[in-house]
């Protein structure tokens, strides 16, 4: 029998990808011997316990992460690396930790000052999720054939580094070891940018006159559908990922508004060719996604 990747996970947040990891070892028993579970708030833990997702749940950080050889740390962006600071006199010598944020340089910056010399820190992101959070929203499947961003910090040991994407691995995904600007500048353009448009789009649509904009939600096709979906996302975690990742939205926000401009030029004047090479340019992207497993 395969020995366990870690005799003891603690993971603190269980809300959508905290509570999709626990699923995946439920259903995959023998990848960790046991699960603690922790967060701060008691409706959260008793939903937690009424679907078994844990072997010890509990509202006290300390107690749940003294024994444990991986901490993972599922708690929106903005509270990593307090979070962080609070467990860290408490961490055993030699474990792991780990988080699952989709900024990294902000967090690693406030994190790294109060990092232990005997701790391992390899962060990950899942480049998975849905609109829906908490313990109710978890999918033992989320992570399937979707990629994982592994940005270990410059001294987190080479076992440490092979432990969790072996980990990330039996979750289904597909690793990729990367810089921590450069993952933060490639997450700015496929995730943050299309949620802040989302966002966007949707107040622009609320503001309308109240005659027209129940027309717009009577009659929403199919693309505002789409983006809807996206906007219903968790605020305070999209508050967070937008304001800890700034510099690189903001970048790529300046090169899409750009290029809005020009499709608004062609369009203006009606320049036909523009127009057919920007809507190929998406086809193209759709392909390739397609041809990635990745739509």
């Amino acid at each position: 029998m395969t020995a366990p990747l870690f005799n003891t996970l603690c993971v603190i947040g269980p809300g959508l990808i905290g509570s999709s990891v626990l699923r995946r070892l439920r259903a995959q028993p023998g990848l960790v011997s046991r699960l603690v579970i922790a967060d701060r708030d008691p409706a959260v833990l008793d939903r937690v316990r009424c679907l078994n997702l844990g072997d010890e749940i509990t509202d006290n950080l300390a107690k749940a992460v003294s024994g444990a050889d991986c901490v993972m740390l599922c708690v929106p962006v903005g509270a990593i690396a307090p979070v962080a600071r609070a467990i860290m006199p408490h961490l055993k010598s030699g474990a792991i930790l780990t988080d699952v944020g989709s900024t990294r340089r902000s967090v690693v910056d406030a994190l790294l000052p109060t990092l232990r010399d005997d701790i391992a820190y390899v962060p990950a992101h899942p480049m998975a999720g849905t609109e829906h959070s908490g313990p109710d929203a978890g999918l033992a499947d989320l992570f399937e054939d979707r990629w994982c961003l592994l940005t270990p910090d410059a001294n987190a040991p080479q076992d440490a580094i092979d432990r969790m994407s072996a980990f990330w691995r039996a979750m289904g995904a597909r690793i990729r070891i990367m810089d921590i600007d450069h993952h933060d500048t490639i997450c700015a353009m496929v995730s943050h940018l299309p949620h802040l448009i989302a966002f966007t789009i949707c107040g622009t649509a609320d503001t309308l006159a109240e005659d027209m904009r129940s027309e717009v939600l009577d009659f929403a096709a199919s693309g505002f559908r789409d983006f809807t979906r996206i906007a219903a996302s968790d605020p305070t975690m999209w508050r967070d990922i937008f304001l800890n990742n700034s510099d690189a939205l903001l970048s790529v926000l300046d090169r899409f508004s750009q290029d809005a401009a020009s499709m608004a030029k062609a369009i203006r004047e009606g320049d036909e060719k523009t127009i057919v090479e920007t809507i190929s340019r998406g086809r193209r992207i759709r392909r390739s996604l397609l041809e990635n497993r990745q739509a």
